[in-house]
């Protein structure tokens, strides 16, 4: 259970960039963190050497033990997720033992489905899901880099998974992410999905940072991405905010101009990319709900070709 008392037992769940810098911020405020991934040889550099993280306070390395799925024995107070969406189902059945103490279950993954995911694994009632705005960049295999805004809105997948949120929030706050408790966690992970979706799929397939597409017509297929998400979003009951949204990606291409989008990460490194969780995922539920996405449509489309072409 987690407390503010004692040192929680946290394992993290998918060594990217996300991964990493959670693992060492929470470490660093003195929780028991194990990272877990499939890369054996990225454990055993991470277990030997720690995590070096570089953030607007400096570099530093942090030491986080590191195992494989099965050599993890539990208890654990609070398991994060944060694999790519398409590994989302393999990564949870790997750590599906640990289910058996109950830890609280978080994602703060890109996308739709992941809640879903865990809440099968876990119990709905001890999943908490989330959004996070915070660019991370690996910069080598226990390496990662952070700078900027670190925002992030937390809630209950179930009103009582909710009473675990302030708890999580809390821990998360102390290990240097502004924090918030979200009313409303569908509609604040939908808004994110949209921020995605608008940024993601236009950098990989033009293969640009986010300076690339801070120009008129970058703008203005972001903003016609936001109006589909928004309206399959309230064909679906989900009210979001539209001008937040483009605040936010207005945010990000101002302060943020050299990071490269994930999807254009993956690509460069020959990896599939999220695109059927992001607009893949908003073209899918905008065809059930009879709503047009002609843009995610073609998009998804798009990065399909060339997934298929260079992977």
């Amino acid at each position: 259970m987690l407390s503010s008392s004692s040192a929680p037992s946290v394992t993290v769940v998918g060594a990217g960039a996300m991964g990493c810098l959670f693992a060492a911020r929470l470490a660093e405020q003195r929780a028991n963190v194990t990272m877990v991934d499939v890369d054996r040889e990225r454990l055993s550099i991470i277990g030997r050497e720690g995590i070096t993280l570089v953030d607007d306070h400096g570099s530093r390395t942090v030491a986080v033990s590191a195992a494989l799925a099965a050599d993890v024995a539990g208890p654990v107070d609070l398991l994060i997720l944060f694999t790519k969406g398409i590994h989302s189902a393999a990564a949870i059945r790997s750590v599906a033992h640990l289910a058996a103490t109950r830890p609280v279950a978080l994602t703060l993954q890109n996308g739709i489905g992941n809640a879903e995911l865990l809440a099968e694994g876990f119990g709905p009632e001890q999943v908490v899901m989330g959004t996070a705005h915070v660019p991370a960049d690996l910069t080598g295999p226990s390496s990662v880099v952070t700078h900027g805004f670190g925002l992030l809105d937390v809630g209950g997948f179930t009103p009582a998974a909710q009473g675990f949120a302030p708890a999580v929030a809390a821990l998360l706050h102390d290990a240097g992410f502004k924090t918030k408790v979200a009313g409303d966690i569908k509609a604040a992970v939908w808004e994110k999905v949209a921020f995605n979706a608008a940024l993601n799929a236009t950098g990989m397939i033009c293969q640009v940072a986010n300076a690339g597409v801070d120009n008129e017509p970058g703008r203005r297929l972001a903003a016609k991405v936001v109006d589909e998400t928004a309206n399959v979003a309230a064909a679906a009951g989900i009210h979001i905010d539209r001008e937040q949204i483009i605040a936010t990606i207005d945010a990000a291409l101002r302060e943020h101009a050299h990071h490269k989008a994930s999807m254009l990460q993956d690509r460069e490194h020959g990896r599939m990319t999220e695109i059927e969780t992001i607009n893949g995922a908003i073209a899918r539920e905008g065809a059930r709900l009879g709503v047009p996405t002609p843009v995610c449509d073609t998009l998804t489309d798009l990065v399909r070709i060339i997934e298929q072409a260079e992977t």
